[in-house]
């Protein structure tokens, strides 16, 4: 027999239980969210705002810089707030909302990391009939299709969880709430739920790093056949930021989802979930800009023409 109880808000033990460590991570996680916020804000800005940047890669890197707000935003001025807090709780509703979003955020971002790979191979290996396929109304049909299979997996994921039944124990070992920790409260049986995100970390995770590593392979195998120096560092520095985010991204997420989980997060579970909640969105403005000479050069005429009109 369990002890059932109606939950209306989950205590989340967080990172740390020394407050004057609470204190100090506070300003590092604050100053790394005001990075990762206004490093992606920009790649929106100026993707959008910039004609020379209307072009299918910046298309999808705008896309993933909007996927990374929502992830942080989602998960870290809770944990801003908590670290202030005598009881760190977040509501059961707003438990729900952190969920659904964090992890329509993550799916629809496996699938546009898949997307970007599909958009150098065509870009490197079949560049004559390149601007036909990735027309923008083809750039923004298949987003599309991206966004509802994310927002389709996290509704059910997040329906299916909260529809459980919770033990008298409201205590997540977490800094946010996300599936494994909840499924491991709850007192009925919980064998589909994790069933099914097993299947979907392996259709997301396992099947789109296979079509990304096949789409590289050939990108590679064109690239070796240009006969020029300067020909193949070009091709392959269009690449490097995209490959650099992608191992990054799932080499933390298989690494936090695909070994044997206890429901009870460990510290290096909560130090892995810092990586791809807060430190990777971080990154990725940062790679894609300071490697890559057309956003920089698009920042620079931003802000010359900015400082010319207050002129």
């Amino acid at each position: 027999m369990y002890n059932e109880s109606i939950v209306s808000e989950f205590i989340l033990l967080g990172l740390s239980n020394a407050p004057d460590l609470d204190i100090v991570l506070f300003f590092v996680f604050l100053l790394m969210y005001i990075i990762c916020m206004t490093g992606n804000l920009l790649i929106i800005i100026i993707t959008t705002i910039d004609p020379a940047l209307n072009t299918p890669m910046y298309f999808f890197l705008s896309n993933l810089s909007f996927l990374d707000v929502l992830c942080t935003t989602s998960t870290i001025p809770n944990m801003l707030s908590n670290f202030f807090s005598e009881r760190k709780v977040i509501s059961f509703h707003g438990c729900v909302v952190q969920m659904f979003i964090f992890t329509a955020a993550m799916d629809t971002e496996f699938l546009l990391l898949t997307l970007m790979s599909i958009d150098r191979y065509l870009a490197i290996c079949n560049p004559l009939r390149y601007k036909t396929i990735m027309s923008k109304k083809s750039c923004y049909f298949m987003s599309a299709i991206v966004w509802t299979f994310g927002l389709c997996s996290s509704t059910y994921h997040t329906s299916s969880t909260f529809r459980l039944s919770f033990c008298s124990s409201n205590k997540i070992n977490h800094f946010f709430c996300e599936i494994p920790q909840l499924l491991a409260l709850s007192c009925t049986d919980t064998s589909i739920n994790e069933l099914v995100l097993i299947v979907t970390d392996v259709v997301l995770g396992v099947f789109c790093f296979i079509f990304i590593f096949g789409s590289y392979l050939f990108i590679i195998l064109a690239v070796l056949k240009i006969h020029t120096a300067e020909g193949k560092m070009k091709a392959f520095s269009t690449c490097a930021s995209h490959i650099t985010v992608v191992l990054l991204f799932y080499g933390t997420l298989i690494f936090a989802y695909f070994k044997p989980s206890t429901g009870n997060a460990s510290n290096m579970d909560k130090a892995i979930a810092v990586l791809y909640t807060i430190v990777i969105p971080m990154l990725n403005p940062i790679l894609y800009s300071l490697r890559n000479k057309e956003v920089k050069d698009s920042v620079q005429k931003i802000i010359f023409r900015k400082a010319t009109l207050n002129y």
